[in-house]
């Protein structure tokens, strides 16, 4: 029994992160954007708007998902999922151009909320089979679902350039549905009599050393080292959550060709990932302290370049700098992840990870007060000071995160 399900796990993890590939098509937005602006002279704050509705839903979709997990379990909760984010590229394949509303109907509320119902059914129900490789796991999961943008936004974007944009959201859409739907009805959650490596605190020199318990969530957010934790995780985030909605404008205007910039996008998903899956091996072998340090620094260098290149309208600054806003970013879903399981046990985990996922919501409304800080500037030099001010502040607030 024993060899079986610590096999099976991997196939799992496997299958969790296949899900996650197709459910982080929501960050293609910077790609699946262009072609409505074109067609329907939708102006950037309109669809900057739809981008952060599509976060708030997603973070609404997470919590409903964390609820459905534990009282209907997987499947039921992974169809529901296929079916509102099946639908909701469907509908906007079908957009008029008359009301805006159509779109943040579609995308923002219905993909928005159908894959954020996925993404933490996917989590809890791997991260369960890892009590021993909480990081490795988070961090293979999130890679899935940054890299996204790469694999499904790259495809969606040659779909828009051959048949069509209505073509590439239309394959888009039965393509998340089929893939979210047939992962329901293959992962299971571990049972009771499933052996499976207990979890084993490293001592690390520097780490915190506590004896781990099961926090209810009502317990949790009575913690102050949870709403820490919260509030820098979402100055974290907010970074890189800003650069991804205008990461292809952001190129063309330090003088990247088009093709280039979009390519960038996908650059930017493939630093994502791989920072994803690194700060997860991280968090593993030298605890959460001094991971957490390291991304705050990184995030910090990551805004400091990029507004450089800004400054002096440098195209291979900018490339770097868009490079190290992935990896930062990619930091913040893994820590997220491997933060509440590590902190606040595995017992409530999924309603307890679904509370903290909504540090979303708070990221995308800086992400939003930035892109306004570009319309009315005109430039991105006042919204990377803002988002550096973000990104010191992240820093001084995980100084103050102490052990629950």
């Amino acid at each position: 029994m024993r060899q079986k399900n610590l096999s099976v796990r991997w196939v799992y993890l496997a299958l969790g992160v296949t899900a996650l590939l197709f459910a982080g098509v929501i960050y293609a937005w910077s790609i699946l954007k262009a072609p409505l602006a074109a067609e329907f002279h939708w102006t950037d704050a309109q669809l900057a708007l739809n981008f952060t509705l599509t976060m708030c839903f997603f973070c609404l979709g997470a919590f409903v998902g964390g609820l459905l997990c534990t009282r209907l379990g997987c499947r039921v909760s992974m169809l529901l999922s296929a079916a509102l984010g099946g639908a909701g590229f469907l509908l906007a394949s079908r957009l008029s151009g008359q009301s805006i509303a159509m779109l943040y109907l579609s995308y923002g509320v219905l993909a928005g909320f159908g894959i954020g119902i996925a993404y933490n059914v996917v989590i809890s129900t791997v991260s369960a089979w890892f009590p021993d490789k909480r990081g490795l796991c988070s961090g293979a999961l999130m890679m899935g679902f940054g890299a996204s943008a790469l694999v499904v936004g790259n495809l969606a974007s040659r779909l828009i350039e051959g048949p069509g944009w209505r073509a590439a959201y239309l394959a888009v859409g039965c393509a998340l549905a089929a893939v979210l739907a047939l992962a329901g009805l293959l992962l299971r959650r571990p049972g009771a009599d499933t052996a499976l490596p207990s979890s084993k605190i490293k001592a690390v020199r520097g780490s915190e050393n506590f004896e781990p318990r099961d926090f209810p969530t009502g317990q949790m957010i009575r913690r102050a080292s949870f709403w820490m934790a919260f509030a820098c995780i979402v100055c974290l985030s907010a970074v890189g959550n800003t650069v991804i909605s205008f990461a292809r404008d952001l190129a063309l205007s330090v003088g990247a060709a088009a093709s280039l910039a979009t390519s960038l996008v996908g650059v930017l998903s493939v630093c994502n990932g791989l920072g994803r899956i690194a700060v997860g091996a991280l968090f593993d072998r030298v605890g959460r302290k001094r991971t957490m340090l390291f991304a705050n620094i990184l995030t910090i260098g990551a805004a400091g370049i990029t507004l450089l290149s800004v400054l002096l309208g440098s195209l291979p600054l900018c490339v770097l700098g868009l490079c190290l806003t992935g990896f930062s970013y990619g930091a913040a879903p893994t820590i997220n992840t491997a933060l509440i399981s590590a902190f606040y046990g595995a017992r409530y985990f999924p309603l307890n990870f679904s509370v903290m996922n909504f540090n979303l919501m708070g990221a995308s409304f800086m992400a939003t007060a930035a892109g306004s800080l570009l319309q009315a500037t005109g430039g991105y030099t006042v919204p990377f000071l803002f988002l550096l001010a973000l990104a010191a502040a992240s820093l001084i607030l995980n100084l103050c995160i102490k052990r629950p």
